[in-house]
C-alpha cells in the first residue's frame, strides 16, 4: 500500500499572478487544499521538498499529512499538479481533504512482469495502458499495480477485466480496455503481407 508522507505548508496570502512568480523564484510552489471537512487554505509548500516527495513516489497521487501552520494536521490526496509545459517545472498543487472513509481516484503505475511465453516465441509486447485509474478507500491506494504476463501467447491480449486488483481496489475503466497486446514478429508479419493469395 502507498505510504503516507509529512508535508509542511504555510498559509499564503498572496495571489495574483505577479505576486505567486515571485513566490516561486523564493522557492516556495503555491498550492492550495480544499474539501471534506475543511475551509478552502491557500498554502505554500517547500519546492525542493516537494520536488523530492515526487521524486520518491512512484505516480503524482500520493497522500500526505499536510502539516498546516496554525491549522494542525490535515490527511490530504495530492489532486493534481500544474506543470510548467516547457521546463516541467510545478507551478501548482490542489491538494483534497480527505479522511479514511473517503474513496478516492488515482492513476497508479502497471508493471508488466515475467517474460511471456509469446515474446519467447518471438513475439512482441506492446504496452498500451501504463497507468490503470483506480478508485479506493486511502488506506488501500497501492503504489503500483503488479501484473504477471508470463502466460501471454502470440496473439493473445491482456485486458483490464484480466487484472487481479488488490482488495479494495476497484478500475474505473471498462473491463475490454486493452493493457497489452502480443503481436507477431515483425518478420511474420511483412511475410504474410507480402504472401501471394491462394
Amino acid at each position: 500500500m502507498a505510504k503516507k508522507t509529512t508535508l509542511q505548508a504555510a498559509p499564503r496570502a498572496r495571489s495574483g499572478t505577479g505576486r505567486l512568480k515571485q513566490m516561486r523564484r523564493e522557492g516556495w510552489v503555491p498550492s492550495v487544499i480544499y474539501g471534506k471537512g475543511t475551509e478552502n487554505i491557500n498554502l505554500k509548500v517547500n519546492a525542493k521538498t516537494f520536488a523530492d516527495l515526487l521524486a520518491h513516489s512512484s505516480s503524482e497521487n500520493i497522500l500526505v499529512n499536510l502539516e498546516i501552520e496554525g491549522h494542525g494536521t490535515r490527511l490530504a490526496f495530492l489532486q493534481s499538479i500544474q506543470h510548467d509545459s516547457l521546463s516541467g517545472v510545478t507551478l501548482h498543487a490542489d491538494f483534497r481533504a480527505i479522511d479514511e472513509n473517503t474513496a478516492i481516484t488515482a492513476h497508479i503505475p502497471t508493471h508488466l512482469n515475467g517474460e511471456s511465453a509469446g515474446v519467447k516465441a518471438g513475439g512482441l509486447i506492446e504496452q498500451y495502458v501504463h497507468a490503470v485509474e483506480i478508485t479506493c478507500l486511502p488506506n488501500d491506494l497501492p503504489e503500483t499495480i503488479e501484473v504477471d504476463i508470463s502466460h501471454l501467447q502470440v496473439g493473445d491480449s491482456l485486458h483490464i477485466g484480466d487484472i487481479t486488483f488488490p482488495s479494495g481496489v476497484r478500475a474505473t475503466h471498462a473491463a475490454e480496455v486493452v493493457v497489452a497486446h502480443v503481436g507477431k514478429p515483425a518478420g511474420a508479419v511483412s511475410e504474410e503481407a507480402t504472401a501471394p493469395a491462394k
